[in-house]
């Protein structure tokens, strides 16, 4: 029994007539908990304006971001992970790559779209989080030689945009020659004089980060992103010292040289059209200078 009646007429609102905010309109920011509506989230690249806090966004994402209008053909997209060991831990492989593919609609941890950022061609090869935590695999590295390839062929700089937790351990060996096979390819890329860019992203680890994610001629990381090869614990039990504060955080890196910028996601079309314009010009340059 409540104690209180409206008696205004027209004021009395019954339950059934009370409206709900319908789901996904706002954004909660998981770390300073400050809400903004999802348009305004998504219209700032899914970077809240209150923290600066960078969400984790997939390929969709990123290439909706970087190429103009978001238009892009995919490459490779046919080609997709088998299971040679047989493997099987707390679930058999086969159908964690089932389940996994059917609730992502990837076919793998990474996609390549070739399109133009501000009116210059480039091929951007990546990787998915959401597919077994980004892990490289017998396919990622496989679609990554075939990037650089195209790339190589075309006369088009390359950029890999890193997010992985490392090695995908289901293929064992098979993943570890990933990490030989991107950086020749790399090499070669580099000998022919066209550019390659790393964006690393939270997080970049492991194989994925002993390989192709730090050969870049250009290494652009994201705020606040966790970079590093082997976890804080793993380190700290094998050199027997307590580590620094933050030292495999993208400013940690910036700091000792390991990677070249930060940049903010926002800023992240604008500062990469520039730098493929200076290439751009860096060659035609070269072109005059060889031809003079």
């Amino acid at each position: 029994m409540s104690w209180f009646k409206r008696v205004k007429e027209g004021i009395t609102t019954s339950t059934e007539d009370k409206k709900s905010v319908p789901d996904g309109l706002w954004h909660k920011c998981p770390r300073c908990k400050k809400a903004t509506t999802t348009v305004d989230h998504e219209a700032n690249q899914f970077v809240c304006p209150s923290c600066n806090y960078h969400d984790k966004i997939g390929s969709k994402e990123y290439f909706s971001i970087l190429f103009d209008d978001g238009k892009f053909e995919e490459l490779f997209a046919n080609i997709k992970p088998t299971d040679p060991l047989n493997f099987k831990d707390t679930k058999d492989y086969k159908s964690r790559l089932e389940d996994t593919i059917n609730k992502t609609n990837l076919t793998d941890a990474l996609r390549v779209g070739v399109g133009v950022v501000d009116t210059m061609p480039l091929v951007v090869a990546c990787m998915d989080f959401n597919f077994i935590g980004g892990s490289m695999g017998s396919v990622v590295g496989e679609k990554i030689s075939r990037a650089i390839d195209y790339a190589r062929e075309n006369k088009i700089p390359m950029m890999i945009i890193s997010k992985s937790g490392g090695a995908r351990m289901m293929e064992a060996a098979f993943s570890l020659m990933q990490m030989a096979k991107t950086s020749a390819k790399l090499a070669l890329l580099g000998k022919e004089g066209i550019p390659y860019i790393s964006l690393l992203t939270d997080p970049t680890t492991g194989g994925v980060t002993a390989s192709f994610a730090m050969l870049g001629d250009l290494n652009i990381a994201e705020p606040e992103a966790l970079i590093g090869f082997a976890g804080p614990r793993v380190i700290r039990e094998t050199i027997g010292k307590d580590l620094p504060k933050g030292f495999q955080s993208s400013e940690f890196l910036l700091e000792h040289g390991f990677v070249d910028m930060i940049v903010p996601r926002p800023q992240l079309k604008e500062k990469l059209s520039v730098l493929l314009h200076l290439f751009a010009k860096k060659s035609r340059l070269k072109e005059v200078s060889e031809t003079n």
